[in-house]
């Protein structure tokens, strides 16, 4: 897999400063919303604070950070709070408390540690058999469909009633950022997300449904509420059983999300730097994270699709948005201006970006040439998007232990197996 000379940026190639800074809080915008859900979602169903908005933003910074350094800035990730784990630190909430969360996500971390040292012994050879494109090009299709609820209910349009500001809203950020996309010239053509996102956001406060009481409430200068091993508490084991193993469903995750980069760039990302530096970056990381009270990380497709649509994948732009988001974390005011978005907003980029995803899956099973008409193709594939698609979750329950796959997980799982035990198509 050759370099794409496409990308208007490779991967090394630093931009002007004006351009750098804008590209890069392009790219806070488009894991913004994604990154703060996560605390959101966890703390409103355990009903108690267990994750800070302020300490996920810092982690998702110091972890593609610590991602970029560990890949020797070759590929450009970014990190941001894993939705996988979401099920597993309310259950781990309720069976041992706070303490033992983000106990267990420390050891999440040193889990991919492990694993990238072991492939680091036995060699890379094997990913390609394992996983090849009639695999891989489903994978990444389920990973953008999969998303496109979330899109649709941002914007609302799946209730029975949907308030017209909303369609209006979703409506100028898809269009306005589409035309960008497409017919931009110059600087706009390479922050179509940033400014869809400006004017609509624009038009949301003209419609009056951004509130601002967060902005005008909000100090200066706000501390992260970190929650540090041996100071906010000691080391809970109770909830490693119910936490731990979803470690190995996240590093399917991991594969497939390199893929598609590795598709948009040009360059495959398990060789070079390889799985066992991507997986490294990834570990340390969610090890970190955890240490400091941040949920466990995870690469992010929305800045994936980020790269592949605007053609900038410089590791610099990846690199500023991390150290922008650490400053984000400690303006009050700044994280409340992000806060305030309207989701109707993000829900009309996110099509573009849900749907890039899947694109690209599809581009991959092309740019191969997977044969359709040899119907072992056509069973692999097909049995991967029925799984992925239709809601399929395996739960495996053994006294404390407790592991649930399901989505793009189970269906590559079950994808690698019968692409691997059914025999090649006889033709007489």
């Amino acid at each position: 897999m050759s370099e794409n000379s496409n990308m208007l940026l490779g991967v090394k190639d630093k931009p002007p400063v004006v351009n750098w800074i804008l590209l890069a809080i392009q790219h806070v915008c488009a894991m913004f919303g994604a990154t703060i859900l996560v605390p959101i979602v966890v703390n409103t169903t355990v009903g108690s604070d267990v994750l800070s908005i302020p300490v996920a933003l810092v982690t998702s910074g110091i972890g593609t950070l610590i991602y970029i350094a560990c890949t020797r800035g070759r590929s450009p990730v970014y990190l941001g709070s894993s939705f996988a784990f979401i099920a597993p630190m309310v259950a781990g909430y309720a069976i041992a408390g706070k303490a033992s969360v983000f106990t267990a996500i420390v050891f999440v971390g040193l889990m991919y540690v492990i694993i990238s040292t072991i492939i680091r012994i036995v060699g890379k050879k094997w990913i390609d058999k394992v996983l090849p494109p009639v695999v891989v090009g489903p994978m990444i299709m389920i990973i953008g469909l999969s998303l496109a609820p979330t899109a649709i209910e941002e914007i609302g349009i799946n209730a029975a009633s949907v308030p017209m500001t909303n369609l209006i809203i979703a409506f100028v950020a898809f269009l306005s950022t589409a035309i960008l996309a497409v017919r931009g010239k110059g600087l706009l053509r390479v922050i179509p997300f940033l400014i869809g996102i400006i004017i609509g956001y624009i038009t949301a406060a003209i419609l009056g449904v951004v509130d601002f009481s967060g902005v005008a409430s909000a100090h200066i200068i706000e501390m992260p509420a970190f929650y540090i091993p041996f100071i906010d508490y000691n080391l809970n084991f109770g909830a490693m059983l119910t936490i731990v193993p979803i470690a190995l469903v996240t590093m399917v995750e991991h594969v497939g999300d390199h893929k598609v980069l590795s598709e948009i760039i040009g360059r495959d990302l398990l060789q070079d730097p390889g799985l066992d530096r991507t997986l490294l970056g990834d570990g340390i990381a969610t090890t970190v994270a955890a240490l400091l009270g941040g949920p466990a990380n995870t690469t992010y497709g929305e800045n994936t699709s980020v790269v592949g649509m605007t053609r900038v994948a410089s590791v610099y732009v990846i690199g500023l948005a991390a150290i922008i988001a650490i400053i984000f974390a400690f303006s009050g005011h700044l994280t409340a201006l992000l806060t305030a978005i309207p989701s109707p907003v993000l829900g009309g980029i996110s099509i573009l970006l849900y749907g890039f995803i899947c694109v690209n899956g599809l581009k991959i099973l092309i740019h191969n040439h997977v044969d359709f008409t040899n119907t072992k193709n056509v069973v692999v594939a097909a049995t991967m998007l029925v799984l992925g698609l239709g809601g399929a979750t395996l739960s495996i329950t053994y006294g404390d232990l407790s592991l649930a796959i399901s989505g793009m997980s189970l269906a590559a799982i079950i994808g690698i197996i019968l692409n691997l035990c059914i025999p090649e198509e006889k033709h007489e």
